[in-house]
């Protein structure tokens, strides 16, 4: 049985961590290695590192400062923000990124998703999702939620799996930061609609949350920020709550 991943999600912005609301009013809460080193200590699946203003930016990702937050994770760091061609991709994987995550450019050349799966192989690829849904009807967002793409989440998601994407990272804006729940509606319909994992993101406040997200929502894993940041909660609390209502995890203790 595939267990289910409990993943942290990392915003990082002028060489500090960050977290705002709807993607917005960012505010510093730490420095990322540190962040890094707890993170090794509570038991998580993975990490996912974003750089926020690198695509807005027009800037390449910074592949020194990914190397040093790299070395000193245990376990599997995918790395988006600025991601634009194949070569700074392979840049990304020789600093230490296990994955790569795909959001603006993948709506500007999606070939890319292609080209990026058949080079380094589709595991590799994480094809990153934001949307905003206004009026009952959810639409994707690109530039960390500052334009609109006019496509839906449930087509682009099976646009990115048929392009070659290992796995869909889906974020509600709306409900980013707000730690009031997922939008376990939108999940469910993406989840339904693609045969790849979905990582659902945006709005976990209670380990009941993330648990609504993998049971009601369908998701294979969950991403939260807030959470950790700003509650007591840990990974571990979270994976100890999902074991206990038969959700497999992995744990070591």
């Amino acid at each position: 049985m595939l267990k289910t991943r409990v993943i942290p999600t990392l915003l990082w912005k002028d060489h500090g961590l960050v977290k705002g609301v709807g993607f917005d009013s960012w505010r510093r809460v730490g420095t990322v290695l540190p962040a890094i080193k707890v993170y090794n200590l509570r038991e998580v699946d993975e990490i996912i590192l974003v750089d926020v203003t690198a695509t807005r930016e027009e800037r390449e990702p910074d592949y020194a400062e990914i190397a040093e937050c790299t070395r000193e994770s245990f376990v599997p760091m995918t790395v988006g923000g600025g991601i634009r061609d194949l070569d700074q991709i392979r840049k990304l994987l020789l600093a230490g990124a296990d994955k790569i995550s795909l959001n603006s450019h993948a709506y500007r050349d999606p070939d890319l998703v292609s080209r990026a799966a058949n080079r380094f192989g589709n595991q590799c690829v994480v094809a990153s999702i934001d949307y905003r849904t206004v009026d009952g009807a959810a639409e994707c967002y690109a530039g960390s939620g500052t334009v609109a793409t006019g496509l839906g989440p449930v087509a682009w998601a099976m646009e990115l799996e048929r392009l070659g994407a290992g796995e869909i990272l889906l974020t509600s804006i709306e409900r980013d930061g707000t730690m009031q729940g997922y939008d376990l509606e939108t999940t469910r319909k993406v989840c339904d609609a693609v045969g790849i994992p979905v990582i659902v993101s945006g709005g976990a406040g209670s380990a009941e949350h993330v648990m609504e997200g993998i049971r009601d929502g369908g998701a294979a894993a969950a991403a939260a920020a807030s959470i950790f940041h700003f509650t007591e909660i840990t990974p571990l609390t979270v994976k100890n709550h999902l074991s206990a209502h038969g959700i497999a995890v992995r744990k070591t203790g």
